[in-house]
């Protein structure tokens, strides 16, 4: 296992562990980033309008779309030791 894949799974792991939750807009960043990094672009039909929720988090995977999976774990990695400095 690399390296930029166990630090990826430990700010996985860690990014549960916060103290206080990250607002809104930050949670669509997570799974944007770590749908991304473990799935690649987006792929299926976007949700439809009875599913907002759904269609959130579909358009914020599909901003991600053309990035590698290594740049959007290392990303990933990144927001949650930023989030973890200020959500504990």
């Amino acid at each position: 296992m690399s390296e930029l894949q166990t630090q990826f799974e430990t700010a996985a792991a860690e990014a549960q562990q916060l103290s206080k939750r990250p607002d809104n807009d930050t949670m669509l960043k997570l799974y944007a980033m770590y749908k991304q990094a473990t799935k690649g672009n987006v792929s299926g039909r976007r949700p439809g309008f009875t599913d907002p929720v759904g269609r959130a988090k579909y358009d914020a995977w599909a901003k991600l779309r053309g990035r590698s999976q290594d740049a959007a774990k290392q990303q990933y990695v990144a927001l949650v030791e930023q989030l973890k400095k200020t959500h504990g």
